[in-house]
């Protein structure tokens, strides 16, 4: 059984879904890929505190690398895209080409690309940290705008920002 919440966030609300107590989705408004509202199940404002903590530790600058437990529902390739995803260190980027390598199949960077796009859980799981082949910011679920102060965020490139939170 699936429950929600609303947290606060400098990119705006997002939704936290759990699947039986265990986080399998973060959702920003307008999300590309965003289920309808009556996937999420009844709100439970008491079951996501530590997804809460790690967000806001995120935020302040203070967390590197989320330690959630995760239940992420996709196809065996999907959590193959997702699983690398989370080995991407927080700051820096790589390619969907790079991906796809890592992933020892490097002639599938169009599949990574749909799979990342695919992400439930969107920051912790860091499909933003992607990139297109020559550098460029390509397809964001949450938007490029979101993605590009991510990317500015983890660098340390903000304009007067130390944190975001």
């Amino acid at each position: 059984m699936n429950q929600h919440t609303i947290t606060d966030s400098p990119y705006g609300p997002l939704t936290l879904v759990a699947d039986d107590g265990v986080l399998c989705g973060l959702y920003m408004t307008g999300q590309r890929h965003r289920p309808p509202e009556e996937n999420f199940g009844p709100r439970d404002d008491t079951l996501f505190g530590e997804t809460e903590e790690q967000l806001k530790g995120y935020f302040a600058g203070e967390l590197k690398e989320f330690t959630l437990e995760l239940r992420l529902h996709g196809t065996p390739f999907q959590r193959t895209v997702w699983a690398e995803l989370r080995k991407i260190p927080y700051g820096e980027t790589r390619t969907y080409g790079e991906l796809a390598e890592a992933l020892g199949n490097p002639t599938a960077s169009r599949a990574v690309g749909l799979a990342n796009g695919k992400n439930p859980v969107g920051i912790i799981v860091p499909c933003h940290r992607v990139i297109g082949a020559g550098g460029s910011l390509t397809g964001y679920g949450g938007g490029l705008e979101r993605k590009q102060r991510l990317l500015n965020f983890e660098s340390g490139t903000v304009p007067g920002e130390t944190t975001l939170f």
